[in-house]
């Protein structure tokens, strides 16, 4: 791998190469050059190496080299500057397109030339053996030959250039310029493989967009340019699908756009959506899918009206007639008539797959879709006004068709009407999706309509019918057309029609036991004759209920329900299973058949590479061979051009090899060199005698030039001597002669010496003194500063230690204070518990007097109750000079409340009350506490003085 210093070095390296027509070692240059690490920094000059790369990858068809160096000079340029990786890929597919152009032409030129010959001259034998053998003409000869590896070298360097930016969000517009020509080359040149292949690879470029999100420089579909750039990539995928009659890859197309659509949940602009109708309908249409292919002309139909303000009455007439014709065009009977469970879901799932397509709703909603039918598009036409647009002519057909009963006269009534029909359409200057309409196409489809609506409306009024009258009757196709048609209609349960050849006759109304019709009727007869049995049989007793007659009818409905649902169950089980298997065993029929296809594509495809690689070894053998030979002889020609005898070799025609011609050019080549050394060491013998001859002769020819080179010296250095000495004579006088000049102001200069030197000490001296004096001054301010400033910090370092040991103070003070009321509250509590203790002890010594004193009045009660005379005198109360114990024995009369102050008063009527007696409680003290009176106030009061006294006492 060669290195060079600057890229500069480089590019001139590969001029040098190609200018002396070694074009591989040139590319190999830069290849190195572009794939180093150590030129990673973009500058102009990789730009120029660039352009030079691609055209010798162009001149070379070196396509792997090109993707290799356009690869690492986006990496260079990527975040630097990529419009020059823009101008490079351009120039490269620019030169790529002229050489396979250029091939083109010379293949078309030779093949002209081949065609002025003389057409009465023999072939030659050359071109009749080729023809032989390969089996191919002139023409495709040539193409394989000058046009082919062109045209894949061109179709590489678009999938080259395709790879390169699929990522690049910089260069969207160029990506979607290089789709566009891939999209043109495949259409100029019908390459119908490659299109597809161009496809495929631009949806898995969009699909790993849309997988790899996060990647950095990632094209963002949300934007509206790259969406635009996008959509007008796959509109021209689309238009380039329809035009090669690829209707599949078409259809995937349109798929791509909804899709993409989709994605971003947004819809394109008008006229886009033009162009997808439009190619829409040519799909559907392609497809025999009449319905679809109605519902997308009434789209186009209104999209044409909405936005189209162009549109001519005549186009829009036009239009119209092409939608009312394309929905009259479908089929009337469903074609899904008696279809398996497994098909109807497949064609239910493609119906709303097809719906989304058509109504290109970005957020599709399958629960309350409708479905598309024939009925429902033709209510659409008329509730949207096209039957207004369309002509004369398709409005009558269409209400022959729809809305007449002629099952005489309908055929004869279409015919003219189609043939006006046939003769309209023409192009449409305004819509520019369909540059024209042609409703001559749809002929045969209304012409099959009609023979069904004739059918239908005969089968209703007659029985037989005579094949010539039908014939007749239906006169725009022949009776083998109408046959098969009936033979569809009866299949799809639309008539019911028999053909008898024999009795040359039509029979309708046969229709089979599944019928619908034929099943009322025998429902209608079970009924009649179950009316008749009953009349003839009157039931002896009518049910009095319901419930009795039918007692067991609702578990033989249940039953019978159920077996018919297990007999369904089975029936769909075993279809399904059938079908099953014999999708298995078409799968496995289809695997074998792919299997023994690809043994035999392979082994074909083995046979071709190895004859390939076999012509390719003999070609390449026979050019080493012919290359050698040339070789061989150009050294031979060399060696006698420098050869100067007479006599040249004898070349026996070709049979001199490259051997031989090698050995005779290395002889002659050793000969003259053995010559040559001969001549050199004679040349050297002369040289050495000449050499002595000459030095002994001017041996004293340079004695004597010496020593007159001594003599001259000697002389000359004793002249330069004496004139050194006189010089310095001369000198040393004139410097004296300066001393006695200046020696006469000796004088003047030490007086000026002496006032110069008292001045400026003087002057020195005061300043001196000035800065003695500044310095003293400053120093005093500076102390006096320095008193001021410690005097300062001493009184605030003063008043700071007084607020702080004020506060260290004040805080102890009130500790101190703090541990005084701890201390007092401490005693004060301790000191009401003590009371609290003795207020209770004193509560219990009361409480137990109390209850020895009504113990005492209840035995003195009991022993009392007998005596008549004794209850009225108990139950008043005592006089207010009575006596303690009858006062205490009248407190607690039975039925009668007294409260707890006046027992209280009663019981110390006869005592003193003491000075210290407080609100508390009779004879206690003042630091008696609350909880004791309401302890004494929570008893009952007593209806009883014994019960009430014994319950207290058992309770305490």
């Amino acid at each position: 791998m060669a290195t060079f210093a600057k890229p500069e070095n480089a590019l001139k390296r590969a001029e040098e190469l190609i200018n002396v027509g070694q074009k591989q070692e040139a590319l190999q240059a830069l290849h190195d050059l572009i794939t180093s690490r150590r030129y990673r920094a973009w500058q102009k000059t990789l730009e120029r190496i660039m352009f030079k790369y691609v055209e010798l990858c162009v001149d070379m068809r070196r396509g792997r080299f090109a993707k290799d160096g356009l690869i690492q000079y986006r990496i260079v340029c990527q975040q630097v500057n990529i419009n020059s990786l823009e101008e490079v890929i351009k120039h490269f597919m620019q030169l790529a397109t002229e050489r396979a152009e250029l091939a083109r032409n010379q293949a078309q030129a030779l093949e002209e030339a081949l065609d002025v010959e003389d057409l009465e001259a023999d072939k030659r034998p050359e071109d009749l053996m080729l023809s032989y053998v390969s089996g191919e003409k002139g023409k495709d000869r040539s193409d394989c030959e000058l046009v082919t590896p062109w045209f894949k070298f061109l179709w590489e360097t678009y999938r080259t250039v395709l790879e390169i930016l699929r990522n690049n969000s910089r260069l969207e517009a160029l990506y979607a310029m290089t789709a566009h020509r891939a999209f043109q080359f495949c259409k100029q040149y019908k390459r119908t493989t490659e299109f597809r292949r161009l496809c495929e690879i631009i949806r898995n470029h969009l699909a790993n967009i849309n997988k790899y999100r996060e990647q950095r420089d990632r094209p963002d579909l949300s934007a509206p340019e790259s969406l635009q750039l996008y959509l007008d990539t796959r509109i021209e995928q689309l238009k380039v699908a329809t035009e090669l009659g690829l209707w599949q890859e078409a259809f995937r197309s349109i798929e791509d756009v909804y899709g993409l659509m989709c994605k971003v949940k947004k819809t394109p602009k008008p006229s886009l959506m033009v162009v997808y109708y439009g190619k829409l309908t040519e799909i559907f249409w392609m497809s025999s899918n009449h319905l679809y292919h109605a519902y997308a002309w009434l789209k186009l139909f209104s999209l044409q009206k909405s936005f189209n303000k162009n549109l001519s009455q005549k186009d829009l007439q036009l239009i119209a007639s092409s939608v009312v014709l394309a929905a009259l065009s479908v089929s009337p009977y469903d074609k899904l008539y008696g279809a398996s469970h497994l098909e109807l879901e497949n064609e239910k799932e493609r119906s709303l797959r097809v719906a989304n397509l058509i109504g290109f709703d970005v957020e599709p909603k399958t629960e309350n879709r409708e479905a598309l039918s024939r009925s429902s598009i033709l209510s659409e036409l008329v509730s949207k006004g096209v039957m207004t647009c369309v002509t004369q002519e398709v409005k009558d057909l269409y209400h022959l068709l729809e809305h007449e009963f002629l099952p005489l006269d309908l055929a004869l009534k279409v015919q003219p009407l189609l043939s006006k029909i046939s003769k309209l359409g023409g192009k449409v200057s305004s819509a520019s999706s369909v540059p024209e309409v042609q409703l001559s196409q749809y002929v045969p489809a209304l012409e099959k309509l009609a023979t069904l609506r004739l059918l239908q409306q005969v089968s209703q009024v007659y029985q037989t019918i005579q094949i010539g009258n039908l014939s007749k009757m239906i006169p725009f196709i022949d009776f083998a057309a109408i046959e098969k048609i009936a033979v569809d209609a009866v299949r799809h349960n639309f008539v019911a029609v028999k053909v008898d050849h024999m009795k040359h006759a039509v029979f309708f109304g046969k229709q089979s036991i599944e019928a619908e019709g034929l099943r009322d009727h025998l429902s209608l007869f079970a009924e009649s004759l179950s009316k008749a049995r009953l009349m003839i049989y009157p039931p002896a007793k009518k049910a009095a209920k319901l419930g009795d007659a039918l007692s067991n009818l609702a578990e033989i409905v249940e039953k019978e329900h159920k077996r018919l649902l297990a007999r369904k169950s089975i029936i769909e089980k075993r279809k399904e299973e059938q079908e099953r298997l014999l999708l298995e065993m078409e799968r496995v029929e289809e695997t074998k058949r792919r299997e023994m296809q690809k043994i035999t594509e392979e082994a074909e495809q083995k046979r071709m590479a190895a004859e390939l690689e076999q012509r390719r070894t003999q070609r390449i053998l026979k050019e080493i061979e012919e290359r050698e030979l040339e070789e061989a002889q150009a050294l031979l020609q060399e060696a006698e051009k420098r050869s100067k005898r007479k006599k040249k070799p004898v070349l026996d025609g070709e049979k001199m090899t490259k051997r031989v011609i090698m050995e005779l050019a290395l002889n002659e080549q050793l000969r003259e060199r053995q010559e040559m050394e001969k001549k050199l060491l004679k040349f050297a013998k002369t040289m050495d005698y000449m050499e002595r001859a000459r030095r002994e002769e001017a041996a004293p020819l340079i004695e004597s030039a010496f020593q007159w080179r001594l003599a001259e010296e000697a002389a000359l250095h004793e002249r330069e001597q004496q004139q050194e000495i006189e010089l310095s004579r001369q000198r040393h006088a004139g410097d004296l002669e300066e001393k006695r000049r200046l020696g006469r102001m000796l004088e003047n200069k030490r007086i000026f010496q002496e006032r110069a030197v008292s001045s400026r000490e003087a002057e020195f001296n005061r300043l001196k003194q000035e800065r003695q004096e500044r310095i003293n001054q400053i120093i005093q301010t500076r102390k006096q500063d320095r008193e001021t400033r410690r005097k300062l910090i001493f009184f605030l370092r003063f008043e700071e230690e007084q607020q702080k040991r004020l506060q260290e103070e004040e805080e102890a003070r009130k500790r101190e204070e703090a541990e005084e009321r701890k201390r007092e509250e401490a005693e004060r509590k301790a000191k009401l518990d003590e009371i609290a203790e003795k207020q209770r002890q004193r509560g219990r010594e009361l409480d137990e007097k109390k209850r020895l004193e009504r113990e005492e009045i209840l035995r003195k009660s009991t022993s009392v109750l007998p005596k008549p005379a004794e209850p009225s005198t108990v139950g008043r109360p005592a006089a207010a000079g009575g006596s303690a114990p009858a006062a205490a024995a009248a407190a607690p009369a039975p039925a009668k409340f007294v409260p707890r102050f006046r027992r209280e008063k009663i019981d110390g009527a006869g005592q003193t009350s003491s000075p210290e007696t407080d609100r508390w409680g009779s004879g206690s003290r003042p630091d008696d506490r609350p909880s004791d009176r309401w302890r004494d106030e929570r008893k009952a009061p007593s209806f009883g003085g014994g019960s009430r006294t014994s319950w207290s006492g058992s309770r305490r």
